[in-house]
């Protein structure tokens, strides 16, 4: 008799957190954020499971692990103390599995190129990339930050300095880029 091999789930657990911005979903494993996302719970869940690469076991947040709980209780108070001025960055771990190579490459040069308090354009991150004609792309890799608010893609602009394409929207971003200035 042969016996059967079967990949090993990444457990995730998923949990919502209501916010100055609106809710949040926010997804964990045991040694990460995986996301922290303005979405619903069904829309992520798809979005993780087509990521790839692993079968995906998803648990509410009453069933998480311990290490899950950790992950999220860390979240949450990171994000609550970058929302209420206290914070200016996360030290939480962050797994950018959901992000394509470029995606995650991207959002990695955000912390280093545009500081807290700081704007940058589409135009100038494409350009720090190494891709000076590649800001459309920059907005599309942007537009699919996994970890909204926590890699701080509020941060760029349109070229003139306009608040455009955020996915919790102008608002939330001039919520965050006034929050960071008047810290």
């Amino acid at each position: 008799m042969r016996s059967e091999v079967r990949a090993t789930a990444t457990a995730v657990t998923l949990a919502e957190e209501a916010s100055p911005l609106g809710r949040l979903v926010l997804a964990a494993t045991d040694q990460s954020l995986l996301a922290c996302v303005y979405d619903t719970q069904e829309a992520l869940r798809e979005r993780i499971a087509r990521s790839g690469g692993r079968r995906v076991e998803f648990r509410e947040e009453m069933d998480a692990t311990a290490a899950q709980s950790a992950v999220l209780a860390e979240a949450r108070a990171q994000i609550a103390a970058y929302l209420a001025g206290d914070r200016r960055s996360f030290s939480i771990p962050l797994d950018l599995s959901l992000a394509s190579a470029f995606t995650a490459r991207t959002m990695r040069a955000l912390e280093t190129f545009v500081p807290y308090g700081r704007t940058a354009t589409y135009g100038e991150l494409a350009a720090a990339l190494g891709r000076p004609g590649a800001a459309r792309a920059v907005g599309m890799a942007l537009g699919a930050n996994p970890l909204c608010v926590v890699l701080p893609c509020h941060r760029i602009v349109g070229a003139k300095g306009k608040l455009t394409g955020y996915a919790g929207g102008v608002s939330a971003k001039r919520f965050l880029l006034e929050r960071e200035a008047a810290s």
